[in-house]
């Protein structure tokens, strides 16, 4: 693909270059890839499941040693709140208070979050405010009709003359309402670690955010920061990062050929979230816990999720423990017959990984340098919450091209739907991915790991959109927790439901984790 001097000036600026681009394009022509499944992780088989005694224990040994690690929480945060509101902006866009009254408009709409908002919206944390805008800027407001108050009312919470929150990002949006004060989805994550997270009276997060938006979470934080800091005794150190440019991939048109926009420069979209591995692999810590912006609950809801939390971080340090002696005693070598076949039956039972039959015909180095290599990778704990009709990718155990098997969460629009016993498989599955995850960076010897090189690119993903009105062909890097992790070793552990709840509509504020009204 022959590019012009003003593509490679496009291309350089943005850190990549012409080489790397036009593997992206190799990648459109050859498609996307599908994973091969060969069954479905569900408890007591590639998902571990505990008693409340081993939950407390794991609890304890956190507790007890999570002053030994530099420890932070890394919240992808760069979402704005537009999806939110969708159906608060084709309500806008579509209902004639004129023509028809706000029931009748509803009855007529089979948008359920539309429907579950306005017999809710009284109970939303941003209600009131909303309300006297709308009275402050239309003084006839209480003598209008019930559907002319309420297109007013969503207008005062979407736009620029209102709330504006249809523009904010999405972990800035009020989402929970108490006696005291208003508190967004960022406020709560805060509280949240000072539950579990804080070392010494100090907890540290990472954020993500949009260019643009960092001086608003800032803002935020001088905002909450007095009362915060003074009912959670806790000081808080936050740190933010963008999204780099040169993870942007190159978008085509239905010909594979590159998109260009209506002046004619090459258009970029930014590579999906996978594209934050960048991120996390600059973060400077032992444990790194990993939870979405909208993943928050109301501060009495907390019991369940900070004792899950712990669990999750005590299983990760137990795990870390063993296999970084075994790492110790394999480096060191000459070890015997019996060590080297306890350390295989462990990646087998504790890493759900195969070990080749030809493995009992390989030499003492043989064994050594295989078991090393399988066990010198990172580490992540990743909480599984049973399947209950929510969206997010499963737990899979997957074979590669090698015919390697490994415990992976994967997303449906990697499973190839057309093969009768993919699909068996996939309709078996019992648990998915809430985003809940413990990581471990570090190698035994204390040394940092290239995140880069444990990243299946295999798993990159084509996704269909459009630009000024014209369809374009996306690559989305592989998933952060998908195939951006998809070489490390990974533990799945069941966790309850009451761990899980994400905030994708609005109207999922007035459910009752969310709601104190």
């Amino acid at each position: 693909m022959g590019f012009n001097e003003t593509d490679i000036l496009q291309i350089e600026e943005k850190g990549l270059t012409a080489r790397e681009v036009e593997h992206q394009l190799d990648i459109f022509k050859r498609g996307n890839i599908k994973v091969d499944i060969i069954q479905a992780a569900t408890l007591d088989d590639g998902i571990f499941s505990y008693s409340t005694g081993e939950r407390k224990d794991f609890i304890k040994l956190f507790e007890h040693r999570k002053e030994d690690f530099e420890l932070i929480k890394f919240v992808p945060a760069s979402g704005a709140a537009t999806r939110m509101f969708k159906s608060l902006h084709n309500f806008v866009s579509k209902y004639n208070p004129e023509k028809s009254g706000l029931r009748e408009y509803l009855d007529s709409t089979d948008d359920e979050v539309l429907q579950h908002f306005f017999e809710g919206v009284d109970h939303l944390p941003f209600y009131e405010e909303a309300l006297r805008i709308a009275k402050d800027r239309h003084p006839d407001f209480e003598e209008k009709s019930n559907g002319e108050k309420h297109l007013i009312l969503v207008k005062s919470m979407l736009y620029e003359d209102g709330l504006n929150l249809s523009n904010y990002p999405k972990g800035l949006v009020p989402f929970h309402k108490y006696s005291s004060r208003i508190a967004t989805a960022f406020e709560e994550h805060l509280y949240e670690t000072s539950r579990y997270m804080a070392v010494k009276g100090v907890a540290k997060l990472h954020f993500t955010v949009a260019k643009g938006d960092k001086e608003k979470f800032e803002k935020e934080f001088e905002v909450i920061k007095q009362h915060l800091e003074k009912d959670t005794n806790t000081r808080f150190e936050i740190s933010y990062s963008y999204q780099d440019p040169k993870t942007d991939t190159i978008a085509v048109d239905e010909d594979n050929k590159p998109f260009r926009d209506e002046e004619g420069n090459l258009f970029f979209r930014p590579g999906g979230h996978g594209a934050l591995i960048e991120n996390l692999n600059n973060i400077e810590a032992d444990l790194v816990f990993v939870k979405n912006i909208d993943n928050v609950v109301l501060e009495q809801n907390l019991g369940d999720l900070v004792d899950y939390k712990k669990m999750l971080g005590g299983k990760l340090i137990r795990l870390q423990a063993q296999i970084f002696e075994y790492l110790n005693q394999l480096d060191a070598g000459n070890n015997s017959e019996s060590k080297l076949d306890e350390i295989a039956d462990f990646i087998k039972k504790e890493l759900k990984k195969e070990i080749p039959d030809a493995f009992i015909k390989f030499t003492g180095e043989e064994k050594t340098q295989y078991l090393y290599r399988l066990l010198d990778k990172p580490l992540r704990v990743c909480g599984m919450v049973k399947n209950e009709g929510q969206p997010g990718g499963g737990p899979f155990l997957v074979k590669d091209e090698t015919g390697a098997v490994s415990l992976q969460i994967i997303e449906g629009a990697q499973i190839d739907k057309d093969n009768i016993e993919q699909v068996k498989i996939l309709n078996n599955s019992t648990h998915f991915n809430p985003v809940d995850l413990v990581c471990s960076l570090k190698n035994f010897k204390g040394e940092k790991y290239d995140l880069h090189k444990y990243v299946d690119e295999t798993m990159s993903f084509i996704a269909y959109k459009t630009k000024d009105g014209k369809p374009l062909k996306a690559l989305e890097r592989p998933g952060l927790w998908n195939g951006a992790m998809a070489d490390w070793n990974t533990i799945f552990v069941e966790v309850p439901v009451t761990t899980f709840n994400p905030v994708k509509t609005v109207a999922d504020l007035l459910k009752e984790s969310h709601s104190n009204g």
